[in-house]
């Protein structure tokens, strides 16, 4: 069901949490600063599934008071010490939209434009939701000709209050005190992107979907889900294997392509991971083509991202610089410690970047 690891005795006073709630596990990551150290205390990581009734990896979608007491169980085993926490909104539970606006030198003119223009993108009262935005660098602005009306690239951010309000009421339930809620995108930048100014690709491998992003100047430039993830894998493993899926998906995650000796899991491999790559690829080449600006860097994150070998199989879809999210290296841990701690980093990217926004407050 989860795995649970206390490293360091903490400072209730200094410590932080990063709380991620997936659509199948939870995940808990703290963390304190220690002379300017960032230290990992202790993580943990408790499947949904079971309290849904449903199967170990896969997605549910579980009223608020479900979710806390599933937290409280996993707070309690992963020895969490402090209250003081972040915690994510879904991708899926989000809007992200980018639009093209007209360029105002004064800020605050620029703000009213853009606050009035997001009515129209927003598919429900504005009233409804938590709107915030941000001006894309390299926008448009400067590229135009001088006698053309000057505009610039924005991303609208969008959450319904009544997602907040479900995880105000989690928070709560659960004993902590939650001091923001931010979108997982945003978490994860924090968490894996080392260069700031390249164009990278982030591809999360979620349970249910895969979410593409490519950032720049640690603001997303673009995004695009599709309906394949780590559950596809899972749910083919289990068939093909005539096993149960809380097997198929041990089976994904310790054997995956480096089963070089079976044909048939590759087969069921590559079905679902090609889809993920080829959409992958696609996105990644529309933004090079429409800003003229070439992406560095390709990182896998997410739980489905986890799968032995993977990240070799995806290097044969990008010409560029190919690697697994590396959470836990911004961290002090113990070292014999890190090579599971790396092999493990994308399903924590999210939570370990909560935790570091946290430290930063």
């Amino acid at each position: 069901m989860g795995f649970f690891s206390h490293i360091f005795s903490s400072d209730k006073n200094k410590s932080v949490l990063g709380v991620d709630i997936g659509s199948s596990s939870l995940k808990v990551v703290q963390l304190r600063k220690e002379h300017g150290i960032i230290v990992l205390e202790t993580y943990g990581e408790l499947a949904l599934g079971p309290y849904a009734n449903v199967a170990v990896g896969q997605a549910t979608n579980l009223p608020a008071d479900t979710i806390a007491k599933t937290l409280t169980d996993l707070l309690r085993e992963a020895s969490i010490t402090t209250a003081d926490s972040g915690i994510s909104i879904p991708s899926v539970r989000s809007l992200l939209v980018f639009v093209e606006l007209p360029y105002r030198e004064n800020a605050d003119e620029q703000r009213t434009i853009i606050e009035l223009e997001a009515r129209k993108y927003i598919p429900v009262p504005i009233e409804e939701v938590q709107l915030n935005w941000f001006i894309l660098p390299g926008g448009k602005a400067l590229e135009q000709q001088a006698d053309s009306p000057r505009t610039v690239q924005v991303l609208l951010v969008a959450v319904h209050k009544d997602e907040i309000t479900l995880l105000e009421n989690v928070a709560q339930n659960a004993g902590l005190s939650a001091s923001f809620f931010e979108i997982e995108i945003f978490s994860t930048i924090r968490a894996v992107v080392d260069e700031p100014v390249k164009p990278i690709m982030i591809i999360d491998i979620g349970s249910a979907y895969t979410k593409m992003y490519v950032v720049e100047q640690n603001v997303v430039g673009s995004s695009h889900s599709i309906s394949h993830g780590g559950e596809d894998v899972t749910r083919a493993i289990a068939t093909i294997k005539h096993v149960k899926t809380e097997q198929a998906e041990l089976i994904k995650k310790s054997g995956g392509f480096d089963d070089t000796k079976d044909t048939l899991m590759h087969t069921v491999l590559e079905n679902v991971y090609s889809e993920i790559f080829t959409e992958a690829k696609r996105v990644l080449t529309q933004f090079e083509t429409t800003y003229n600006r070439a992406v560095s860097t390709v990182i896998l994150t997410g739980g489905g991202g986890v799968a032995k070998g993977l990240v070799q199989y995806a290097k044969t879809f990008f010409a560029v610089d190919t690697r697994v999210a590396d959470p836990f290296a911004k961290t002090k841990a113990p070292e014999f410690m890190r090579s599971t701690l790396k092999e493990i980093g994308p399903e924590f990217s999210v939570a370990v970047g909560l935790a570091l926004r946290k430290l930063e407050d």
